[in-house]
């Protein structure tokens, strides 16, 4: 009996949610790399139609989100890199970028050679583009969040990287991002009955 050959490219994606994030912080929920994922994704698609329907832009949503699904998906390979470390000078930043490179290259090889090309284009998008800035913009507010939340539930520990978190957000704003945290980013930090 012939045995089909086997590709673990989409058992690898699976295990996003054994990676946790915010590692060296105590969490009072925990949060993996494939829930950050889909947050990452409908923030980013957000700001794709906010950055169109408002400010006259023309990027693709869909391919935003799509971009936003897999933006952090290399960490099944190396695990999420506390953000500390990850920045903390420039050779740890282009040692981990390149291994980044290494481990977005060995998830495509967990691919039939057909399929391949389809998910270079995903795994390795450009982030300077303007796709990739709104997905970087969305993973910014997806921490802010997670800080926000944190403090809602008495944690303080988050307070420190709540500050940071926007720092970065306001040195890289744009419209769309502006219009998030004016009319969206404060229904964040109330209770579900407050929400209704």
């Amino acid at each position: 009996m012939n045995q089909k050959e086997q590709y673990s490219f989409y058992a690898f994606l699976s295990r996003m949610r054994h990676i946790y994030r915010w590692s060296l912080m105590r969490n009072v929920t925990q949060e993996n790399i494939q829930e950050h994922s889909l947050q990452v994704a409908m923030l980013a698609h957000g700001l794709a139609i906010i950055k169109n329907k408002l400010f006259g832009s023309q990027v693709n949503p869909e391919r935003v989100a799509l971009l936003a699904i897999y933006h952090d998906s290399n960490e099944t390979l190396t695990g999420d890199l506390p953000t500390p470390i990850k920045y903390f000078n420039p050779e740890i930043q282009n040692a981990y970028k390149s291994l980044e490179s290494v481990s977005k290259e060995k998830l495509l090889s967990l691919l039939p050679e057909a399929l391949r090309e389809d998910y270079r284009s995903i795994l390795f998008y450009d982030e300077g583009s303007e796709e990739g800035r709104l997905v970087k913009a969305a993973d910014r507010l997806s921490a802010y969040i997670k800080c926000l939340e944190e403090i809602k539930a008495g944690n303080g520990e988050f307070k420190k990287a709540q500050v940071a978190i926007m720092k970065k957000i306001r040195e890289n704003e744009s419209p769309e991002v502006r219009y998030f945290l004016d009319h969206f980013m404060e229904s964040f930090s109330l209770t579900l009955d407050e929400i209704n």
